[in-house]
């Protein structure tokens, strides 16, 4: 099967974002809390249901009991019900000027009350050193998907889950690579600590250079906050 060319496509940009204005209101950091409290929840109800796929599986196994997991809680927890219609799981999206049509984030929150074309994006990738899952990865194939405007290019923020299996800390690990590499990943601020335990959660802010192509000006994204979820 051939591929879509790699090019951009004004009709797919414009035909999802009709009479929206974009960048989308922000999400208020009270409610990204609550969001990282109960999908840390459901991580810790997946670990003690399937303690062999969360110690072992690929990422792909882990967040597909994740998923299942966070769609019953909508049935079971009333707070969960009333913020979260659905959650998906690697569903078709564009790129922010439709170069890619067929991009595929591993979750997508359907917020209620919230612009259903945009969900909130949570990209997971599994942290251990001895398995080549580094913090150079989750950067590369994580965080800069949402610099380079693939994923959540409309949002003002997004999760960045981490199953960790060899220790690392968001302190220890994320903080200091970030550092290190502030120019590459564009960073407006390095990790700030939100909560250590019972998980891990931090958020950065990073600066996006593109433009909505389907937007009068002002047509700039502004930053991202990305809110970044690592359990154990």
């Amino acid at each position: 099967m051939r591929r879509p060319a790699v090019r951009p496509r004004p009709d797919q940009v414009a035909a999802l974002t009709r009479g929206v204005r974009l960048p989308l209101a922000p999400i208020p950091d009270d409610l990204l809390k609550v969001l990282a409290e109960s999908l840390s929840q459901a991580f810790q109800d997946i670990r003690t249901d399937s303690p062999s796929t969360v110690a072992s599986g690929d990422e792909p196994e882990v967040t597909a009991l994740m998923q299942a997991r966070l769609n019953r809680m909508i049935n079971e927890d009333t707070l969960w019900s009333q913020l979260v219609n659905y959650v998906a799981r690697g569903t078709d999206s564009i790129s922010f000027d439709g170069s890619h049509i067929e991009k595929k984030p591993d979750l997508s929150i359907i917020l209620s009350d919230t612009e259903l074309r945009f969900p909130l994006v949570a990209e997971a990738k599994i942290l251990d050193a001895s398995m080549s899952k580094t913090i150079a990865l989750y950067c590369k194939a994580g965080i800069r998907r949402f610099v380079d405007g693939e994923y959540a290019w409309a949002n003002c923020e997004a999760f960045m889950i981490g199953y960790v299996r060899d220790g690392s800390s968001i302190n220890t690990a994320l903080a200091p690579f970030l550092l290190e590499t502030a120019s590459r990943y564009r960073m407006q601020s390095l990790p700030v600590t939100v909560r250590t335990s019972p998980y891990d959660l931090a958020h950065t802010r990073h600066r996006r250079v593109f433009v909505y192509p389907s937007q009068p000006p002002p047509n700039k994204p502004g930053l991202i906050s990305l809110w970044h979820l690592w359990l154990t």
